[in-house]
């Protein structure tokens, strides 16, 4: 049965060395979940598999865990393998537990900029409060940036600014948008499914930003180009460290 859930029924005579290293990978798990144990600890249990295997391999191990119940506690560098296994993520620094939460508000809500940097991409702007009001906070400075936000800020202090790539728009004219930005293109890679970009304000701020393929009448910008991002107010991640 173990075999079966593993989708290794059909290979159960086999040596070891006529196993690939993912079907290796997963006799091993079939092994550790015979005694059916209510927790499971997994040592870093796919960086031996190439970035394909492991990205099919981690979608079998939730429908594993789904379907026996057993609690397993992942250990991994590889974020992205964070994200796609666990309901909830414990991210440390230094030995200690700097935040505890599920995958989606550790992305879109971090605590601090450790967090913030340690998961995925992300563009910082340092600057101080230049307004406050009810919803949200406005940059002082030659970068007047709009967030949203309910912490308890006053006129004057620092704070750090943080936006996700997917979450910033990219384009060649003006739109009059919330918090648009005049910028040059410094580097660009195309992924085939998106853009990667770098670019830069005229005040030497960078933003990364990732633009997805998609059918437009307007060119896409190339390197050294000008051109203009802007994001939504609360889609900016305010911090205070």
């Amino acid at each position: 049965a173990l075999l079966k859930l593993v989708r290794l029924q059909n290979l159960g005579s086999r040596k070891p060395h006529q196993l690939s290293g993912g079907q290796r990978q997963r006799v091993a798990l079939a092994r550790a979940l015979a005694r059916r144990p209510k927790l499971l600890l997994l040592d870093e249990p796919l960086a031996a598999l190439d970035k394909k295997l492991r990205e099919d391999t981690q979608f079998e191990l939730v429908d594993i865990q789904e379907k026996l119940g057993t609690t397993f506690i992942v250990v991994t560098h590889d974020q992205e393998e964070a994200m796609t296994l666990a309901g909830r993520i414990g991210i440390m620094d230094a030995g200690q537990l700097v935040q505890v939460d599920e995958p989606r508000k550790l992305y879109e809500r971090p605590k601090n900029s450790f967090v913030a940097d340690f998961l995925g991409t992300i563009s910082f702007v340092d600057g101080v409060v230049g307004q406050r009001d009810k919803t949200g906070i406005t940059l002082d400075g030659d970068l007047k940036i709009r967030a949203l936000t309910d912490l308890d800020l006053a006129v004057g202090k620092a704070v750090k600014l943080a936006i996700r790539p997917e979450k910033i728009y990219l384009s060649r004219t003006a739109s009059g948008a919330s918090n648009e930005i005049e910028v040059v293109v410094e580097d660009l890679a195309y992924l085939g499914f998106a853009t990667n970009y770098r670019v830069k304000t005229p005040s030497g701020q960078m933003f990364k930003l990732q633009q997805q393929q998609r059918r437009s009448t307007e060119a896409p910008l190339s390197w050294g180009e000008t051109g203009y991002v802007h994001f939504d107010p609360q889609d900016v991640i305010v911090l205070e460290d």
